[in-house]
């Protein structure tokens, strides 16, 4: 029997998942409005594009602001003026690329005292851009035998109902399983149908951090379960998370990262792929219909788990991180955590992260997928986004809304949404 989960329900709870990882910003009295002379804000290389800049208070044009700006690919401006005084409430400006690439106009505006941010992020043949990461050649070798040694450490799976979570349609569980050995576990938060039925189910991995978490509400038709990270339990007080992410977890993308055994998200990945093993334990699931769907470092997991793991069967990604790393090394912006924005590589780090880098996932996603960002994002960078998207061989669609940063649109969301539901039917 098949069972379908309404959108009605999906909505409130999906929009909710993905604020933990880039909130919508809050409106300003002042904006400042950068707009490209091409619509679809994009340019073949060395096209020029021209850029109106304007600055409004209450909805009215500014006469005389005084602008900071810089134009150039992301992080690495060429041009940066200051001072610059808008006599007639606008300037002009040109730029151009010479490669595959992004663009990026910002402008700081001084008003009242206050300063007020605007960017505009134009593409130039961004279908065009590839990883500047290596591609280990025993990558695939390296993540066979690491998930087959994990597999060796039993799942002993184990569930605490959760009774004031419950609903009417829905038992609620704080559940938990072994990761890739003894001892070292995974927890997450377990909703399953109480109807009677095998139902698909959703794996929700998450963004960057260290939080509690309430489980995600996909309709009283879908299993779902969203997972933690860090092998502690996700419903304890907020205070040992905050102790934690300033103490014992503080940084921790960049633990080990110059060795390949030990670098932290080893046990991130492998446990992702092990929260599909638990899935498929349980007797509500249809043994078939399965999705991985996350934001931001959820966007890099749900990449990274679709590519390990076979049995998946689409995902949907929103402004994936930890993508192409040695951009940075190349001149060109790289993806979250930037480890090499401002530092040169360590012995082996370089090395070791091609193992870890998502590009080198989605050179081996086959299953069908949909990614969606903003080409205005400063956490995870367009230019690393798009070197993972790239290459990816199995089917996929990109849905872009042009001026969200590291956040979404409601209708953003709406979209995603309905297509994971027409997946799972």
């Amino acid at each position: 029997m098949k069972h379908y989960f309404s959108l009605f329900w999906v909505l409130p709870f999906l929009w909710g998942m993905v604020a933990q990882v880039g909130a919508q910003p809050a409106q300003k009295q002042v904006t400042v409005v950068i707009s490209p002379d091409h619509e679809d804000w994009r340019y073949e290389v060395k096209e020029e594009a021209v850029f109106r800049v304007q600055v409004f208070k209450d909805e009215n044009l500014l006469k005389g602001v005084t602008v900071d700006y810089e134009t150039g690919p992301e992080f690495f401006p060429s041009v940066r003026k200051q001072g610059v005084v808008l006599k007639e409430g606008q300037l002009t400006l040109k730029a151009s690329m010479k490669e595959p690439g992004f663009l990026r106009c910002r402008v700081v505006a001084k008003v009242d005292g206050r300063e007020y941010e605007g960017l505009t992020t134009v593409a130039y043949d961004e279908l065009q851009i590839r990883p500047a990461t290596a591609d280990p050649e025993d990558f695939d070798t390296f993540w066979t035998k690491a998930l087959e040694v994990a597999r060796k450490a039993p799942l002993d799976p184990r569930l605490r109902l959760l009774p004031e979570r419950c609903t009417s349609g829905a038992n609620v569980y704080e559940i938990s399983f072994q990761n890739e050995r003894p001892g070292s576990r995974i927890y997450g938060i377990l909703r399953t149908p109480r109807q009677p039925g095998r139902y698909p189910a959703i794996l929700s991995v998450p963004g960057a951090g260290i939080r509690p978490y309430g489980g995600v509400n996909y309709g009283d038709g879908v299993i779902s379960l969203q997972i933690g990270i860090h092998g502690i339990p996700v419903t304890l007080p907020q205070e040992v998370y905050d102790l934690l992410g300033a103490g014992a977890l503080s940084n921790y993308p960049s633990v080990n990262r110059n060795n390949r055994d030990a670098h932290y998200y080893k046990r991130v990945y492998l446990g992702c792929v092990r929260a599909v093993d638990f899935i498929f334990t349980l007797p509500e699931f249809d043994g078939s219909t399965l999705a991985v769907t996350g934001g931001s470092q959820g966007g890099a997991l749900s990449i990274v788990t679709a590519a390990l793991e076979p049995r998946i069967r689409c995902l949907a990604a929103f402004y994936p991180a930890l993508c192409d790393y040695a951009g940075y090394l190349n001149r060109r912006a790289g993806g979250w955590p930037h480890y090499f924005r401002t530092e040169q590589p360590g012995p082996n780090e370089a090395e070791t992260l091609a193992y870890f880098d998502v590009v080198n996932f989605a050179r081996r996603v086959k299953v069908k997928g949909m990614y969606s960002w903003g080409f205005n994002d400063v956490t995870c960078p367009p230019t690393s986004m798009y070197a993972a998207y790239n290459v990816i061989p199995g089917p996929k669609e990109l849905k872009v809304y042009l001026t969200t940063g590291h956040w979404t649109f409601p209708e953003q969301n709406a979209f995603v949404t309905e297509w994971l539901q027409n997946q799972l039917r």
